[in-house]
């Protein structure tokens, strides 16, 4: 097991590999013991193991001490936040920071009785175990949005047209050193805020874009955002810029499709990613030894369909119902996830403990 095993939305953990390609593992855990990626540790990732393995060296193995810790209890312990603000205290490195057990020993928490630790642990397990259950819902949603995207496409008599015919696709602003500072900081998007159908805008930079690059590389609501460089499995991943940043702009390693009269923004959306996830894309993709790239001349000659726009309108309607689903059963355990971490912090912290404490006093057992 490595650290791309541990999830930091989850409690448990049920990944591994099985191939044998990481025969240099040699730090042994068990079941009931708990795993935590000392390697950025910012990640957050820990979870608890029901088998038995072997693991990198970038993760700690944590064992309760028989009669003082319940195993299920450790992880909670290792998911709270006063033991992530230590991990990352105690963190050394710049580009791959790591913690150690040295400096994590060190932590010292409020310890219940084991019947205390047993309700706490009940509690927050049954958390885990409703936010698995919203997870494979979401999960068959999405399978269900993706049966959608290649079913509602495949229609061979539709008139099919280049891209660049279809709408107008544009490479976003070199990033260099002269754009990082000046009187016109905008934000903008790269390739780190497209997802598939989804922005991530936690951490969207600045960087200046005069009045003749902000004319032409500013974002309208309904523009189609693609990565342009991204590694194989991912390029030309997708998405919609709804409005949602005021004056945001765009780099050049996104591709910005805007479409024309003849094409809905929406069908569009739909094409790209159903592109991307059939390998579309992967497969026309210009590789590199770590990336593949999709400039913008190869995006403007693939080929896009071009039914009646009521057609169209079939299809995008079609496709918002499965996003809507889909939507909502993340949000739902988003909240599920974020209601079980804020409910873990209150109660590991101890009475009168305050919403901002990361370490507390106490406790005579450690794990």
């Amino acid at each position: 097991m490595g650290l791309e095993h541990l999830d930091r939305s989850s409690l448990l953990v049920s990944g591994w590999d099985e191939s044998g390609a990481a025969s240099s593992f040699t730090r042994a855990f068990k079941p009931g013991h708990t795993l935590f990626g000392k390697r950025r540790a910012y990640q957050r990732k820990s979870g608890f193991v029901d088998f038995e393995g072997v693991c990198s060296g970038d993760v700690l193995v944590f064992e309760p001490q028989a009669g003082c810790m319940l195993p299920d209890y450790l992880p909670l312990v290792v998911r709270s936040e006063g033991f992530h603000q230590i991990a990352l205290k105690t963190s050394v490195g710049s580009l791959s920071p790591r913690t150690n057990w040295k400096a994590l020993a060190e932590y010292e928490f409020l310890l219940p009785s084991l019947s205390e630790q047993r309700r706490i642990a009940d509690l927050l397990w049954s958390f885990e175990r409703t936010a698995r259950a919203k997870a494979t819902a979401l999960e068959a949603a999405r399978k269900a949005e993706l049966t959608a995207l290649a079913e509602l496409y495949d229609e061979p008599e539709w008139p099919v047209r280049r891209v660049d015919e279809a709408g107008e696709v544009q490479l976003g602003m070199k990033r260099e050193p002269k754009v990082h500072q000046g009187a016109d900081l905008r934000p903008y998007l790269r390739v780190a805020n497209v997802g598939d159908d989804e922005l991530f805008l936690d951490d969207v930079l600045e960087m200046n874009f005069a009045s003749s690059a902000f004319a032409k590389y500013a974002l309208r609501p309904k523009d189609v955002l693609l990565n342009e460089g991204q590694s194989l499995e991912y390029v030309g991943r997708a998405a919609m810029y709804r409005g949602e940043i005021e004056d945001c702009c765009f780099q050049m390693t996104l591709l910005r499709f805007r479409a024309g009269d003849e094409v809905l923004p929406e069908f569009a959306l739909g094409w790209f990613r159903r592109c991307q996830r059939l390998g579309a894309f992967a497969r026309v993709a210009k590789r590199t030894t770590s990336m593949a790239h999709l400039p913008a001349g190869l995006l403007s000659a693939q080929p896009i369909p071009v039914p009646p726009l009521s057609i169209q309108q079939r299809v995008v309607e079609r496709l918002e119902a499965a996003r809507e689903l889909r939507t909502t059963l993340a949000e739902d355990l988003t909240q599920t996830r974020n209601l079980m971490q804020r409910t873990l912090n209150v109660l590991l912290q101890g009475p009168g403990a305050s919403a901002d404490t990361a370490t507390a006093a106490g406790g005579d057992c450690s794990a």
